[in-house]
């Protein structure tokens, strides 16, 4: 292998947030009644759609299990064809009442273009079987995140070890059944566990190693390849160190690249050659979390003042009071625009480049949680961009050259799609953490790189919390909370159905029907200008 061989990246769909289910599990589910006719045995299931079309191609995003009764089936070679085009994983056909049985000219079809076609009997509905593929995804993601969780509590462990590099290559060795090695850029084993690989494999590894630590401009974080049917991985460390993680598994698992992120993180830090102050302070801090101190005491060292109590010291119930009710911090969520998920390198350099460590690159759908501690008054004449503006949820448009600016100094990142709380006490993170995400989504709606919740002011800022939320409350009762949720995005983004879906990633039909829904229960003519202020009022105090 070498650099040319290496296939270069590609913009794919993203598939769901679960890993693929098997068609032999499907197949498996004997109340199904399933039967595999024609084409190969194995297949990986990522969606199921039920489709009529004579030509469903341009509805399919690839890895479907398409489900048709075959009302519009005249050309069944050119529909395979089609259908192996798009990507689709398996083809279901229901018999009865269109068909007595599956035409013999798509049992052929599926054998020659290879695609599997499943028989479904007449008394098993789509919707069934449907069902039982999301079934089969849930309990495939709650393995793997057990997988995840165990990993991860077990590499945690051996980084505390009094050898916590040799540990953590062992455990993740262990979990991913194969063999770890910590390389330099030149090649050298530093650290190795498991079992070991053949010469070839051992070269190839430190090839691709080689490739993720050079120092040159746009170098990958991590890359991948095959060889002898052996899966090989490399990830460089951070810490400037020139380091390595490389990995050999005889097979590739859901949550593997998760586990190896995890060790990634732990190795950057166990082997950066020093550990500064600021470093130190949020150690101290995630060992304090970890073993119960509540976040009040642990605040003043993640906003890098070290203000914590010392070792030692006796914890007490309230921790420095005034200094927390000064302190704000603001959480920023933040997704790639190519829709790709960030391994936890890139969305530690998204951190570096907000000026913070202190990133979640965890988050379901992919997006990137970063917290940005530290004070958020600056005096006048403050070096900023005098006159820029700053677009925000509800449409308003704020700006940040005055004498006292509301939050930290945030700007678009290329690639990324940002979206940014106001600047919040630490007591009400974590309802900074929904209107951040509230943010991403109005930012991705409306193709903006950077949206920023703005904190209520003006009129509404008038009325006491307390009265304003039990208002809302009392407004909101009858509403469910995916029905409030879509009524405050459509709200926000001025009644355009269009943006609203995209943003809740739902059909245009669905918002239509949850405002409709809206308006039944309030009792409300949401086309009237006062009614919609009003709910707004409610949902920004809710």
């Amino acid at each position: 292998m070498d650099e040319s061989s290496m296939p270069s990246p590609s913009v794919t769909a993203p598939g769901p947030p679960t890993p693929p289910v098997p068609l032999a599990a499907l197949l498996a589910r004997e109340e199904l009644g399933l039967r595999r006719i024609a084409g190969p045995a194995d297949a990986d299931l990522l969606w199921v759609h039920t489709s009529e079309m004579a030509d469903p191609y341009p509805y399919l995003l690839g890895g479907e299990l398409l489900l048709s009764a075959g009302v519009l089936l005249t050309d069944p070679d050119r529909y395979v064809a089609r259908l192996v085009e798009a990507g689709a994983a398996a083809l279901g056909f229901g018999v009865r009442p269109v068909h007595e049985s599956v035409p013999e000219a798509l049992v052929e079809a599926c054998d020659r273009h290879g695609l599997p076609l499943l028989e479904v009997p007449p008394e098993t509905p789509f919707t069934t079987i449907a069902r039982a593929v999301w079934r089969l995804m849930a309990e495939a993601r709650h393995r793997e995140l057990r997988r995840v969780t165990r990993a991860q509590q077990a590499l945690a462990t051996a980084a505390a070890r009094p050898d916590p590099v040799p540990a953590v290559l062992h455990q993740l060795a262990a979990h991913l059944d194969g063999r770890a090695l910590l390389l330099t850029a030149t090649g050298e084993e530093l650290h190795t566990a498991g079992r070991g690989p053949s010469p070839e494999t051992a070269a190839a590894l430190a090839r691709l190693a080689g490739l993720v630590t050079r120092d040159r401009p746009g170098a990958p974080a991590s890359a991948t390849d095959t060889a002898g049917g052996t899966h090989l991985s490399a990830y460089a460390l951070g810490g400037g160190e020139g380091l390595a993680l490389a990995l050999a598994t005889g097979r590739r698992e859901p949550g593997d690249h998760t586990v190896a992120g995890i060790a990634v993180v732990l190795l950057s830090l166990l082997t950066a050659p020093h550990q500064g102050a600021d470093a130190a302070d949020r150690s101290a801090a995630l060992v304090r979390l970890l073993l119960g101190a509540p976040p009040a005491e642990v605040a003043p060292l993640l906003d890098g003042t070290g203000a914590g109590p010392k070792t030692g010291d006796t914890p007490r119930p309230v921790v420095h009071a005034r200094r927390e009710e000064g302190t704000r911090w603001t959480v920023v969520h933040a997704r790639r625009t190519d829709g790709t998920r960030a391994d936890p390198l890139t969305a530690g350099a998204l951190g570096a480049s907000l000026g913070s460590p202190l990133v979640d690159a965890g988050q379901e759908g992919g997006a990137v949680r970063v917290l940005l501690p530290g004070a958020v008054r600056e005096p006048q004449g403050a070096v900023g961009e005098p006159g820029k503006a700053v677009r925000e949820p509800q449409g308003a448009v704020r700006e940040t050259g005055n004498a006292v600016r509301e939050t930290p100094a945030l700007a678009p990142h290329p690639g990324w799609t940002l979206g940014a709380s106001s600047p919040t006490p630490l007591s009400d993170l974590a309802a900074a953490d929904l209107r951040a995400a509230r943010a991403l989504a109005h930012a991705e709606a409306t193709r903006t790189p950077l949206t920023v919740d703005s904190p209520v002011t003006g009129l509404a800022a008038l009325i006491p919390p307390e009265q304003a939320a039990a208002h809302a409350r009392a407004l909101l009762a009858p509403l469910t909370r995916p029905l409030a949720d879509t009524l405050r995005c459509w709200l926000s983004l001025h009644g355009s159905w269009d943006r609203t879906a995209v943003a809740l990633a739902v059909h245009r039909n669905t918002v239509r029907q949850r405002i409709r829904r809206c308006g039944e229960l309030l009792g409300m003519d949401l086309d009237d200008m006062d009614v919609r202020a009003e709910l707004w009022f409610a949902l920004r105090r809710e």
